[in-house]
């Protein structure tokens, strides 16, 4: 089983279900002892921002900022570099603790040993 997981939501508003199950995926293995590194890019890069989770509804899901959290309590999250230059996000925008990294940084995490790589 691997120890660490590397999940990159490529969802936010625009496909809500898909959204909620990589979030939840991700808080869910945190909780479980999992080391997590979760990656927003597209649409989700939208919830880097303070205050944009809360914006997000999906009926009978755990709530987006809840989640965040979660994920943040033992993870990390990091917003996409070009997801964020395509939206004018700085990084003195994002929620304290967000990094802003790029693909080389994807690839390498997701290649590490003992290391599964999700996308939603």
């Amino acid at each position: 089983m691997a120890k660490k997981l590397v999940i990159k939501v490529t969802a936010g508003a625009d496909s809500p279900e898909r959204c909620s199950q990589a979030f939840t995926v991700a808080a869910v293995a945190v909780a479980s002892g999992v080391e997590v590194s979760m990656w927003l890019t597209g649409e989700s890069a939208w919830f880097a921002l303070p205050g944009r989770a809360a914006e997000f509804e999906l009926p009978h899901a755990a709530p987006l900022p809840e989640l965040i959290e979660g994920i943040m309590a033992g993870g990390r999250l990091t917003l996409c570099t070009q997801c964020a230059a395509r939206r004018d996000i700085a990084s003195a925008d994002v929620i304290d603790g967000v990094r802003i990294a790029g693909a080389q940084v994807f690839v390498q995490e997701s290649l590490a040993d003992d290391t599964q790589a999700l996308v939603y």
